[in-house]
């Protein structure tokens, strides 16, 4: 009688327990087959471009444009995005980390709120919003400062002169992309630094420590991994950024500083030159395409390699 009984109690349970099991199995699978269609997309456009590409791979040189082989055509573009992308960052990482702590742990609930929306609001703008507004009122605001950066501090390369009388320079691109990817810093900073365990900053601050040595030793390492990830997806979007810098930026010859009108990336060279190439002019711009498709991998590979290290450590442990 009791095992007939624990029989019957047993079969709902395996009903649902067979049920649990099959919905399992289809969530998997059908989380696998996502996966695996992203790799397919992936492969799928770096062959593309490497198919794409081949012809200017084995042009005489002087058929590439500028006569000198491709390497000589691409290093200085190369040599553009990864300068306009690290001025952004060093501009837009700092000022994102204070104003997601400001958010988070200084500001009143209701400030906190209209700041965050406003910062929301500013990864909605479309970027060729941002390069127009770059090229008509940043770009001529800056030029008294770019006079000053030459007259005082024209010894060093990066401020030689004389300065660019339309204020389209390296430097003017590389402040319109910190103010593009902020919103990615600061909203992904603040997220990560809300998540930071309560005991941790209670039991900080019930030990005497400032606000400041509280977010020092209990926030900021809890959060290392996602402040890196916030940095290098924006760093991801400053390098593959094209309108913005295409109407910021005056193009021309690779030059060291950054306050005279030239230079180039290779977003922006393949925008505004794509429209109208043909044969191996737009070999060559696909090409270029996919050196920034390796570049962008790259700088990805290196963060998720950062994040591993130091992810043994979330300051919650």
């Amino acid at each position: 009688m009791y095992m007939s009984t624990t029989a019957s109690a047993q079969k709902p349970g395996t009903k649902n327990s067979s049920a649990g099991r099959a919905g399992d199995s289809i969530f998997s699978g059908l989380s696998l087959a996502a996966g695996i269609l992203i790799f397919a997309v992936l492969a799928a456009v770096a062959l593309f471009l490497l198919l794409q590409a081949l012809p200017t791979f084995a042009a005489p040189a002087d058929e590439i444009t500028g006569g000198e082989g491709f390497f000589s055509y691409i290093w200085p573009l190369v040599l553009g995005t990864l300068i306009a992308a690290i001025i952004a960052l060093l501009i837009a990482t700092p000022i994102g980390i204070l104003v997601a702590l400001y958010i988070s742990h200084y500001a009143p609930a209701r400030i906190s709120k209209s700041v965050g929306y406003v910062i929301d609001l500013l990864a909605a703008i479309p970027s060729v919003i941002y390069g127009a507004w770059g090229a008509t009122v940043l770009a001529p605001a800056l030029v008294p400062f770019y006079n000053w950066l030459a007259n005082n501090l024209g010894f060093i390369p990066i401020f030689e002169g004389p300065a660019s009388q339309t204020g389209k320079t390296m430097l003017t691109a590389g402040v319109v992309l910190a103010i593009m990817i902020l919103p990615i810093i600061t909203s992904m900073s603040r997220e990560i630094f809300t998540q930071t365990p309560k005991l941790h900053e209670e039991a900080a601050l019930a030990l005497g420590a400032t606000r400041w040595e509280m977010i020092r030793m209990s926030v900021l390492p809890f959060a290392r991994p996602g402040i890196i990830s916030s940095v290098m997806l924006a760093l991801g979007r400053a390098l593959g950024e094209t309108m913005a810098v295409a109407l910021v930026l005056s193009s021309g010859p690779m030059i060291a500083s950054l306050i005279k009108s030239g230079n180039q990336t290779i977003a922006a060279e393949i925008a505004l030159n794509f429209p109208e190439a043909y044969g191996l002019r737009l070999s060559e711009l696909i090409a270029a395409g996919l050196v920034l498709f390796l570049i962008t991998l790259v700088v990805n590979m290196i963060a998720r390699a950062i994040i591993a290290r130091y992810k043994e450590f979330s300051g919650a442990n």
